[in-house]
């Protein structure tokens, strides 16, 4: 599997995309959806990467920085017949090493509490990310998990 910077402006990636946000629209009320489209992947504070086996897309997550030293770890997302076959942690691994490269000290993020979530939640415990209270703009919600880790 090769993971590299995506500039987003491929049409798989673009529908790939489409399908996560839908996918969380259809999981989370409105007031706690927090996927972000094409367009707000697409601003300078965030790096995209895309995970490929071969020409085939299935993967990908960012990070947005949010100030010096802490990131926003976003878009996190497997292709569905790719699920626990090692893609999330492979591109996990990969953004961690990157926030740390680019002078990152803490990387945080945000996840649903529905059961359908719980798998992603267990992969970031598992890379040392802990519960937290919300960060950046976030409110408490009953629908989102925080989580942070210190790089």
């Amino acid at each position: 599997m090769k993971i590299a910077i995506d500039d987003l402006s491929g049409p798989e990636i673009a529908g790939f995309l489409d399908e996560h946000v839908q996918q969380m629209r259809s999981i989370s009320p409105p007031e706690s959806k927090h996927a972000l489209d094409l367009d707000a992947l697409r601003r300078p504070e965030i790096t995209f990467w895309s995970v490929r086996d071969g020409d085939l897309l299935v993967g990908c997550g960012a990070i947005k920085g949010l100030d010096a030293g802490h990131a926003e770890l976003k878009s996190m997302r497997t292709m569905a017949a790719r699920k626990r076959s090692g893609v999330a942690s492979l591109l996990l691994e990969h953004i961690i090493t990157e926030a740390k490269r680019m002078g990152f000290t803490r990387l945080s993020l945000e996840t649903g509490t529905a059961e359908f979530f719980l798998p992603a939640r267990k992969l970031y415990e598992k890379f040392g990310f802990i519960d937290c209270k919300p960060f950046a703009d976030y409110q408490p919600d009953p629908n989102s998990a925080f989580m942070t880790r210190k790089l």
